[in-house]
């Protein structure tokens, strides 16, 4: 497929969008930054449908998080086995029995996932293949497929995450709250572009397809640039706190 082409005369035109509503309200700055990008959408000659009536199911959670244990095992083993002959640890339960030996590598993070992902029973488990498929299908058919055909969509939209989160050591690894879960699940094409700022910390656009919509999300989400103009180069700054406009609100 020749992606580049995707590009040439893309535009928002015409293009029906449908709003994953559920990964909103998250955040009153990245709705204000989603609002505007969704006006200039719409000044371009989208049209935009709001989806509120669809939620992932709770069940969901299972289901992935079991697949992601299983996988884990033998994808790490796998990988693992190919390694130079100079690294000893050889699967993942050598990777467990490395950190247990190794407490400054367990400071912030425990060893749970990978404790039960060495639990996990292969990829010929009943139960990691009824997952799998049920994953799938609340994802796929009853998911992606079933909005972009019953909307007659080009493609969903929806603000990637809220913002980067900081890593403590009272809450450890804290996300606040994504998109690409659907899609990750149903192994199925999300492009991401920026949308805008706040206090410096980028806040994305997604766009989300079906099966092999690569380069039609690409046209998207190049045609929403173009308009937005969104991109800054990063400063790299060594924290939000950092950033000018913070620095005016914290002054004496």
């Amino acid at each position: 497929t020749d992606y580049l082409a995707a590009l040439e005369g893309a535009s928002l035109k015409g293009k029906r969008l449908g709003i994953l509503r559920y990964a909103t309200g998250r955040n009153p700055a990245v709705d204000a930054l989603f609002d505007k990008s969704l006006a200039m959408m719409r000044d371009q000659g989208a049209e935009i449908v709001d989806l509120p009536a669809f939620k992932l199911p709770p069940s969901l959670g299972e289901h992935e998080f079991l697949v992601l244990l299983t996988e884990l095992k033998a994808d790490m083993n796998a990988y693992l086995a190919t390694t130079p002959s100079s690294v000893t640890t050889r699967t993942l339960a050598d990777l467990i029995s490395f950190h247990k030996a190794s407490p400054r590598e367990t400071t912030l993070f425990g060893l749970d996932t990978f404790e039960r992902a060495q639990a996990t029973n292969g990829l010929d488990d009943p139960a990691y293949l009824a997952a799998l498929e049920a994953g799938r299908r609340m994802t796929r058919a009853d998911g992606i497929d079933k909005l972009i055909a019953d909307h007659q969509l080009d493609a969903l939209i929806a603000p990637t995450m809220t913002f980067a989160w900081s890593v403590d050591i009272a809450n450890g690894d804290f996300p606040t709250g994504g998109v690409s879960r659907i899609a990750a699940v149903a192994g199925y094409p999300h492009l991401t572009v920026p949308m805008g700022y706040h206090f410096g910390v980028p806040v994305g656009l997604s766009f989300i397809g079906p099966a092999w919509s690569e380069r039609r999300l690409l046209g998207l989400g190049y045609a929403f640039e173009q308009q937005a103009k969104a991109r800054k180069a990063p400063g790299y700054l060594p924290s939000a706190d950092s950033h000018p406009d913070a620095h005016a609100l914290l002054a004496p």
